[in-house]
């Protein structure tokens, strides 16, 4: 059985995808803020973590460690208008990229998942009430 990695084409299917994602959050008022001016090395780091996620090569771990995604993601303030905006973009950019539908709602339920497992800021109900 074929992994993800070898039904969507590989690297250039990631390479587009990742690019696709970055060339959102250039412009988005609620991400942008979140990431460093240059977006080379973010966009390099998720382009390798999801090659290794879905059966490409082990380069993530080989050059960063193993993945540790909610650790990575203490330091960023994620509440839900952040993962909505990821989620926007992220499926927005995985859509254009023409897969089977199948192999695109597998994906999408994975970005789905782990954006909300992300989530480490969630407003109190007092902070709920304040205008």
């Amino acid at each position: 059985m074929p992994t993800m990695f070898e039904r969507v084409g590989g690297e250039p299917f990631f390479r587009d995808l990742v690019d696709r994602f970055y060339e959102g959050v250039e412009n988005d008022p609620v991400l942008r803020p979140l990431y460093p001016e240059d977006l080379e090395g973010p966009s390099e780091h998720l382009r390798l973590f999801l090659m290794q996620y879905w059966g490409g090569p082990q380069t993530y771990s080989e050059q960063r460690g193993h993945p540790r995604l909610r650790m990575r993601h203490v330091p960023f303030p994620i509440g839900l208008a952040e993962r909505d905006a990821w989620l926007r973009l992220m499926l927005g950019a995985l859509h254009a990229g023409g897969l089977p539908p199948e192999d695109e709602e597998e994906m999408s339920a994975y970005f789905r998942s782990t954006a909300t497992q992300l989530v480490n800021r969630v407003p109190t109900r007092r902070a709920e009430r304040t205008p």
